[in-house]
């Protein structure tokens, strides 16, 4: 027996299917498809995307199932492999033990180096290495057989299920078939399906179908057991809950929003059963009582055993099942475990548990958790136990309410299921099959899901790398739009494909590869090499960006040295400027094109798909002096910083060959595409303009004239949303790059851009919102505009000229002076009566 670790499926593959060139299934009996979960992954999938045979690790121990007991000896090669992959890694051990109902197996072993051993069934004392046997022999040794492999042993196991299914009607194979009690524990199903018969040519590389990708059954009769009695599903409010993403293919939504994003859901692993609901508070909601005696019964599979529950407030709550419920920690007598989302603890003792035969429910919510801003899906404890079983916990939520249940429980699987909606958008691509209107109202769900599922970076992991390589053929053969201003992005399909490829960028082990079918003109643009910043930071203002005036291409790599004092404290690499998220029906650019990645090593290596400026991130309250860090290789952007650059500096600096430029003032940076400043030559005076502009700013807001943190406005040729907005930083539409760098334009008025630095100047005890949200920020634009720029109120905005003052006052009297209408330039009006306003007289309050 091997007591080492499984190797990476891949080369476990290739030692399966070694010599081989085909396997013909064309006068063959007809095998079972076979289902995966796990770690389990394919050895021979048809045309139609059926498994015919898998095989997957147990413990120290490995398994390989075949989908007819007659491929044992049909396929003596492959046999032969299996058989020494089973053996483990070294083992000495040839000694084999074959199960009597296939003595013709036994017999084909026997011309190899193999010690054979014919028996009547398994026993723990044989001494074998690895033990062959068909699927309907195994009923009376599943214990044995399984401690066997989880020590460190090989089980080979063939045969179908499909005729077993036609003898008993209304029986789930999944748990009830016998080769599934021991084949089910590593994550290999025999299904109810049989499979079309053809002759399959061996891959070199591991097979996948995107017909595969398909859920592993319909769950009727599963949310028909868990539904019984339940007419809605009342999870509180105002509680909120984190979406699940069921994307196993034996897990399924069970409680969903009434657009399919679903709040509790279920999953097959192994022998056992799992259930996720997103918020711990709902195992002792009283609402829930008959949804939770159904669920522990699922869960339990008639065993009649103790629940363990975590949540002490829970006991009385799920006792009301009829069940022995004790308040304690995960024990491995349990029947059912009733566990937080919130620890890790145990994680691979509950994976096993559940493998076994255990029921698991997991309780909580990921949401608040990932506001540190690390990777939901790899790194919430919850999801470390979950990812393998199917499930997963996502950062985005879910307001809590009274929820109905369809009446048809097909109808919950069919408004939305990840896997489902995936195979169907891969026909549609691949095949050309055609999508209904619900499918193509899924894009946008579908588009978040692959973003999520892409985080887990599984490369070891067959069922993600199946997802993978669904989406690499995707792109490959749709290719993705090449969004501009030029050629915009209209329909749901194309806003899937730019969005799935800059998501697959991010994850794909060879990124390099997709590039081409990602963007087809990249310029080439000089670069320079080893280039040195020096990092002074003081982040009392909140966490800040950090200019280095270099670029990066698109794709383009670089290699950084980082200093030891930011590493693992907090700080990240950005790559890119403009950091909005769009989700407009019509796009101009991609959705998203900026890219963050923590600091974690003195050396790392960083590439974007949309290339971008690159920042450093440094967290708030931190104060670092005195270090560099040391970029490899980039390209020079126009950047100015007053105090360091020079009139002669910058008259080079601007013609620098990056598309886009910063200029850092005193208390703001600008960042604007490139030919905005390619004629500006009297930097110096822009800048004392913008130093004016902020102490102005900071006089109005009574705060020290040295902002703690400076502001940054950002141009993008596409903004989420608005004209302008505010934030850290405020983005701007392109067209605002010319008022921002040219004095002229701004002696003239820039209302818009004094109006975002308003907004982040606005505190909320001077606020009643909502009605003064978009009030109170313009009182900045008012001020800056007359005391600085010399502009009156009446020229500085057409709707403080005298006339629409008078009016909307009167018509604020006339229609009852209601709080609802109070809000924007009412509400101004307002603040404004605070000073003189020699230029308009009183209202007439008799109107």
């Amino acid at each position: 027996m091997s007591t080492k670790p499984t190797q990476d499926f891949e080369e476990a593959y290739k030692l399966l299917v070694k010599g081989l060139t085909q396997l013909d299934f064309k006068d063959s009996d007809v095998p079972s498809e076979l289902a995966l979960v796990g770690d389990a992954f394919p050895l021979a999938i048809n045309s139609q995307g059926q498994v015919l045979m898998a095989a997957s690790t147990y413990g120290l121990g490995r398994i390989v199932v075949l989908g007819h007991e007659s491929c044992l000896s049909e396929f003596p090669s492959l046999v032969e492999n299996a058989v020494n992959w089973l053996r483990g890694d070294g083992s000495a051990n040839l000694s084999v033990a074959v199960h009597q109902n296939i003595k013709a197996a036994a017999d084909e072993l026997c011309q190899y180096k193999f010690t054979v051993k014919v028996v009547g069934g398994f026993r723990s004392d044989l001494g074998v290495g690895v033990y062959v046997t068909d699927a309907y022999s195994v009923a009376a040794d599943q214990k044995s057989l399984v401690t066997f492999m989880k020590s460190g042993g090989g089980i080979l196991i063939g045969g179908q299920a499909w005729h077993w299914s036609a003898k008993n009607p209304g029986v789930e194979p999944l748990l009830n078939f016998d080769g599934n009690k021991v084949s089910g524990v590593a994550g290999i199903y025999f299904t109810e399906k049989f499979s079309e018969m053809e002759t399959l040519s061996i891959s070199p590389e591991v097979p996948y179908s995107w017909m595969s990708l398909k859920p592993a059954r319909d769950f009727n009769d599963d949310l028909n057991f868990l539904l019984k009695g339940v007419k809605e599903l009342d999870v509180g409010s105002p509680s909120t809950f984190s979406e699940i993403l069921p994307h196993g293919s034996l897990a399924f939504p069970i409680g969903t929003t009434e657009d399919g994003r679903p709040f509790l859901a279920g999953a097959y692993y192994g022998l056992g059963r799992v259930l996720v609901i997103s918020h711990e508070g709902c195992l002792s909601n009283q609402n829930l009582s008959t949804f939770w005696s159904n669920a522990i019964r699922w869960l339990d599979q008639g065993r009649n055993g103790v629940v363990g529950v975590v949540e002490k407030r829970a006991v009385p709550v799920l006792s009301k099942s009829g069940f022995t419920c004790e308040y304690t920690d995960f024990r491995k007598d349990l029947s059912v475990y009733m566990g937080m989302a919130y620890s890790g603890a145990h994680a691979k003792e509950i994976q096993d548990f559940v493998a076994e035969g255990g029921g698991l429910v997991i309780g909580g919510h990921a949401w608040y958790w990932s506001y540190g801003g690390e990777n939901v899906m790899t790194e919430f404890p919850g999801n470390k136990i979950l990812n393998k079983m199917g499930l997963s916990l996502l950062g985005d939520t879910i307001d809590g309410g009274i929820y109905k249940v369809p009446e048809s429980s097909q109808a919950i699987v069919d408004n939305y299921h990840f896997r489902h909606m995936l195979s169907q958008f891969a026909g549609h691509v691949l095949e050309e099959k055609a999508l209904s209107q619900h499918q193509t109202e899924s894009f946008q769900k579908l588009s978040s899901h692959c973003a999520n599922f892409l985080q887990m970076r599984a490369y070891g992991c067959s069922s993600y790398m199946q997802v993978l390589l669904a989406l690499y053929d995707i792109i490959v053969k749709a290719g993705v739009p090449q969004v501009s201003e030029s050629n915009p992005v209209k329909s749901p399909k194309d806003r899937l494909l730019l969005f799935m490829g800059s998501e697959m960028y991010k994850a794909f082990p060879d990124p390099d590869v997709l590039l081409p079918h990602l963007i087809k003109d990249i310029p080439t643009l000089p670069v320079v090499n080893s280039q040195r910043i020096k990092i002074n930071v003081d982040t009392a203002g909140g966490f800040e960006w950090i200019s280095t005036g270099l670029y990066l291409s698109p794709g383009m790599k670089t290699n950084l040295t980082l200093p030891a004092a930011i590493v693992n404290k907090g700080w990240k690499i950005q790559i890119g400027c403009q950091t909005d998220y769009l989700s407009h029906q019509q796009l101009i650019r991609a959705q998203s094109v900026h890219l963050r990645v923590p600091i974690t090593s003195e050396k790392m290596q960083v590439q974007n798909l949309w290339g971008g400026l690159i920042y450093l991130l440094a967290p708030s309250q931190t104060r670092v002096t005195g270090v560099e860090m040391v970029v490899q290789q980039a390209v020079l952007a126009p950047y100015y910083k007053s105090g360091v650059t020079t009139a002669d500096d910058w008259s080079q600096r601007r013609a620098a060959p990056s598309p886009w430029a910063e200029l850092e003032f005193d208390n703001i940076i600008l960042t604007v595409p490139s030919k905005a400043v390619r004629d500006l030559e009297q930097v110096d005076e822009l800048a004392q303009v913008w130093n004016n502009i902020m102490k102005t700013v900071a006089e109005l807001a009574a705060t020290p004239l040295k902002f703690p943190r400076k502001e940054r406005i950002v141009i993008d040729v596409q903004i989420s949303h608005g004209w302008m907005h505010a934030g850290y930083p405020i983005m701007g539409q392109t067209s605002t790059a010319y008022l921002i760098t040219n004095t002229t334009k701004i002696a003239g008025g820039m209302w818009g851009p004094i109006y975002g630095l308003g907004h982040n100047q606005r505190r909320s005890c001077w606020e009643f919102p909502p009605h003064t949200t978009e009030c109170t920020c313009n009182l900045w634009s008012v001020y800056v505009h007359e005391e600085l720029l010399g502009i009156k109120r009446t020229e500085a905005h057409s709707n403080l000229t005298s006339e629409r003052r008078k009016a909307r006052m009167k018509k604020y009297v006339a229609d009852g002076r209601k709080l609802s209408d109070w809000s924007v330039w009412t509400a101004l009006e307002t603040y404004l009566q605070v000073r003189h306003l020699p230029d308009l007289p009183p209202p007439d309050h008799k109107a």
